[in-house]
């Protein structure tokens, strides 16, 4: 996973397979349970970075660039 928006497509992923049953509910737990440990993550690191009045590097949180059209 590269970056958030990656992570949040996984888990619309997830939800929709934990819907119609093609997910089971122990892994779609566990995937959740994962996914929010790395949120969290990100968190720490954006509040430190916050108190340390810098702006941090997190490659996760960066987006693809987009390139420019004539």
């Amino acid at each position: 996973m590269k970056h958030i928006s990656e992570l949040s497509t996984e888990l619309a992923t997830l939800y929709d397979g934990l819907k119609n049953g093609t997910i089971e509910v122990k892994v779609a737990a566990e995937m959740n349970n994962t996914a929010g440990k790395i949120i969290h993550a990100q968190r720490v690191q954006l509040e430190y970075a916050a108190l340390r009045k810098e702006e941090p590097d997190i490659a996760f949180m960066k987006t693809k660039a987009k390139k420019a059209t004539a």
